[in-house]
């Protein structure tokens, strides 16, 4: 009985360097089609065009555009989450922590129109994003603001106040309150501020990048600040 020799150790290394060269090139053409032809219309033939390899030999890292979408989608989130903390690392206040999360927020969708859309835009028809892979990233985003008010619930504006309907919010996330990757708190009310506070945000960054009021001001900046300012107070008091 024979068997075959193991390939050298260069060649093992070689191939690793050629598949790690043509997976970034696959993100990078993906990347531009995406920007310039909108996640709907992504094709893979077309990508495979750009790099100048066969589709075929595409298929060895991505079996068809779902694939190539779910790749874009978790490096969008994880260059966000990225972004998010460097930004909040530098502050030590849980307010200018907040400050700062909420301009690497919108300064990053500002940099990336394109994966901003795709990750918090309409969904992409036909798709279906497969959980496993795409919510560890998406919700990194989410728990970095989470973690800012984690411990808030020790805070007395935050403590003392409890409208029903706050209390009948925080009970509607149980499901969130039960995941492990959620920070520990002891108020479920400060999760649900912090839900609605993600929904703010969120909401004023998609109003200006995709123009949903209309030519409303020539200062956004100075828009989302009051926006940001509404929300830190609706977390710190």
């Amino acid at each position: 009985m024979t068997t075959e020799a193991p390939d050298p150790p260069d060649n093992v290394g070689l191939r690793a360097r050629n598949r790690a060269a043509i997976e970034a090139r696959l993100r990078e053409v993906g990347r531009q089609h995406l920007a310039e032809h909108g996640a709907a219309a992504l094709s893979l033939r077309a990508v495979a065009r750009d790099m100048n390899i066969a589709p075929s030999a595409l298929y060895r890292y991505v079996a068809n555009r779902d694939d190539l979408l779910t790749v874009l989608i978790v490096d969008a989130y994880d260059d966000l989450a990225d972004a998010i903390e460097s930004a909040v690392a530098r502050h030590q206040t849980a307010r200018t922590r907040f400050v700062a999360f909420s301009i690497a927020l919108r300064d990053w969708a500002l940099r990336n129109r394109s994966e901003y859309a795709l990750v918090y835009g309409s969904p992409v028809p036909g798709y279906r994003a497969p959980a496993e892979q795409t919510n560890p990233a998406g919700e990194r985003p989410l728990m970095a603001l989470a973690s800012i008010v984690a411990d808030l619930d020790s805070v007395p504006v935050i403590r003392g106040t409890r409208s029903p309907v706050q209390t009948s919010a925080a009970n509607a996330l149980h499901a969130l309150l039960d995941d492990p990757a959620v920070p520990a708190m002891a108020d479920p009310v400060v999760v649900a501020r912090v839900i609605t506070v993600w929904n703010l945000l969120i909401g004023a960054i998609s109003s200006e990048l995709f123009e949903q009021l209309g030519p409303v001001t020539d200062n956004p900046a100075a828009v989302f600040a009051g926006v940001a300012d509404l929300c830190a107070a609706l977390i710190f008091g």
